[in-house]
């Protein structure tokens, strides 16, 4: 299967509503890191570091999968789940994030 290029997400904004009071908080992508899950390359595991309007930083973790319903059949969607993935994996995506200064470990 030949998989289409999946564009970066850097600059995308968002928003999320936090309970109780379903107040909005906007956030900005300001990086992240990729990794095609080492068994399964139809799956690309992503770490994003988020920042929001109000300075404070975090990270998400997700994942890209090619999708299987009619209307996203062949592009790559993000998983609305929580992601699964090797140990192997997890442990590259910190290393770099790490290189890259995100944190210490």
């Amino acid at each position: 299967m030949i998989l289409p290029p999946l564009r970066p997400s850097i600059g995308k904004t968002g928003a999320l509503k936090v309970p109780p009071e379903r107040k909005i908080l906007r956030f900005k992508i300001v990086d992240e890191i990729r990794r095609a899950q080492s068994d399964l390359p139809e799956k690309i595991i992503c770490l994003q570091k988020i920042e929001f309007d109000d300075g404070r930083e975090q990270f998400r973790l997700g994942y890209y999968i090619i999708g299987k319903l009619p209307k996203m059949k062949g592009k790559w969607v993000w998983g609305q789940f929580a992601t699964l993935l090797p140990p192997k994996d997890f442990v590259a995506i910190l290393r770099k994030a790490a290189k890259r200064g995100w944190f210490q470990i």
